[in-house]
C-alpha cells in the first residue's frame, strides 16, 4: 500500500508539472498558436511512446486515452475555453469530441454545424469539431460549404465508427414511425425496408433528439446509439442495423493553429478551374508528377456560375514540405483561388 501511495504522489506531481507547462504566462514570448502547436506535438509524441521499449502496455490498457484525458484536464485548468460540437451530449459529434479532445467539462454543445464554425470564428470557443465525410453518404455538405466561406482551418481529424441501433419502449410489431436524423435513416435504409417496410420515416434534428421524442411512446422507434437508449429508457430492438458494417464518419477538428509536419500528415485544400476540356485532368497530373496521393476529391457548383465548380481535395503530405509546396506552386499556375484549408496529422479510428 505504501508503494502505491508513493507512485500516486509521483503521478500527481508529474501532472501538476505538466499543467504548469501549459500556463500561457510561461510563454509570453510566443504567439498563442505556437504554444498550441508545441503542446500538440508533445502529446502526439507521448502517445507514440506506446511503441517505445520503455513501455510494454497490455492489449487492454489504453495509454492514449489516459494521456488525452490528462491533457484535457490540464488545458481546462490553465486555459478554460470551450470546444464546440454539434449537440446534444450523447450525439456522435459528442463522441468524436471526447475521442479527439479528451473528456473535459468544457465541451460545449451547440445547435448546428454553422454554430460550431461561428463559435470558433468569434472566439467564444477555442476549437470545434464537425463531421466532414461519411463512408456511406459521402460529404457533409454543410461542413464543406462553411469551410469554403470562412477563415476557419482544419487542424486535425478523427474517424468514428458509427453503429446505429433501433430503440423503442414498444415491440417491433407496435412500431409505426421511425425517427432519426436524415443521415442515420439513410445509412440504415436496407435494414428498415426489410424489417419495418410500412413504418413512416421521420426526420429529426439529431439522433438524441429523436430518442427523446420516443420516450414513453411504443409506436415510435428511433435510430440512435446505445448510449441514447440508456439515457432515455429505451429498449434495444435491433443492434448494429447500419447497412455498411464498416460505417465511419470522419470528423474535422477546427481552430486557427498551424500544426507542424509530423511525418504522417494530410492536407485539405480547394481550388477553382476554368470551364474547358481537360482542365481537371491537367490538375490531377500535377499531383501525380509530384508523387502526392489524393485521398478525397469533391466538386461544388459555384453560385450564379452554371457549369463552374469549386474542387476540394485531400492528399497525403504537409503543405510545408518542399514537394508539397512545389505542387501547390504548380497548381496556382493552373487554377484559381487556390487555398490550403489545413495540414494536420492523419486521423486514426477512435476506440
Amino acid at each position: 500500500m505504501e508503494r502505491l501511495q508513493r507512485i500516486d504522489r509521483d503521478i500527481l506531481r508529474l501532472i501538476d508539472a505538466r499543467r504548469s507547462l501549459l500556463d500561457p504566462s510561461r510563454h509570453q514570448d510566443k504567439e498563442p498558436f505556437q504554444i498550441e502547436v508545441e503542446e500538440s506535438v508533445a502529446l502526439h509524441r507521448s502517445e507514440s511512446a506506446r511503441a517505445d521499449d520503455l513501455l510494454t502496455p497490455s492489449s487492454t490498457f489504453d495509454y492514449t486515452s489516459i494521456l488525452r484525458h490528462i491533457d484535457a484536464e490540464c488545458r481546462h485548468e490553465v486555459r478554460p475555453a470551450g470546444v464546440a460540437f454539434l449537440g446534444p451530449q450523447g450525439s456522435y459529434s459528442h463522441l468524436a469530441a471526447v475521442a479527439y479532445f479528451g473528456e473535459s467539462d468544457d465541451l460545449t454543445a451547440v445547435s448546428s454545424i454553422a454554430a460550431v464554425f461561428d463559435a470558433v470564428q468569434h472566439a467564444t470557443c477555442t476549437a470545434g469539431i464537425v463531421p466532414i465525410e461519411n463512408s456511406t453518404d459521402g460529404r457533409v455538405v454543410d461542413t464543406v460549404g462553411l469551410l469554403l466561406n470562412t477563415p476557419i482551418r482544419i487542424v486535425g481529424e478523427v474517424l468514428v465508427p458509427i453503429h446505429h441501433n433501433l430503440l423503442s419502449v414498444g415491440a417491433i410489431d407496435q412500431i409505426t414511425e421511425v425517427h432519426s436524423k436524415p443521415q442515420a435513416l439513410s445509412q440504415c435504409r436496407n435494414w428498415l425496408a426489410a424489417n419495418l417496410p410500412h413504418a413512416r420515416l421521420v426526420d429529426a434534428a439529431s439522433t438524441v433528439a429523436a430518442a427523446a421524442s420516443a420516450a414513453g411512446k411504443p409506436e415510435i422507434a428511433v435510430v440512435a446509439s446505445r448510449s441514447a437508449a440508456r439515457a432515455y429508457g429505451l429498449n434495444l430492438i435491433g443492434r448494429d442495423i447500419e447497412d455498411n458494417p464498416n460505417n465511419l464518419t470522419r470528423f474535422a477538428g477546427l481552430g486557427d493553429s498551424v500544426p507542424p509536419p509530423c511525418g504522417d500528415d494530410k492536407t485539405t485544400m480547394l481550388f477553382q478551374l476554368d470551364h474547358k476540356p481537360g482542365a481537371l485532368a491537367d490538375v490531377m497530373a500535377i499531383f501525380k508528377d509530384h508523387g502526392l496521393n489524393l485521398t478525397w476529391i469533391e466538386s461544388f457548383p459555384q453560385p450564379g456560375k452554371p457549369n463552374e465548380y469549386v474542387f476540394v481535395i485531400d492528399f497525403r503530405g504537409h503543405h510545408a514540405l518542399p514537394e508539397v509546396a512545389d505542387a501547390i506552386d504548380a497548381l496556382e499556375k493552373a487554377a484559381h483561388h487556390v487555398h490550403v484549408l489545413g495540414s494536420y496529422r492523419r486521423g486514426r479510428v477512435a476506440d
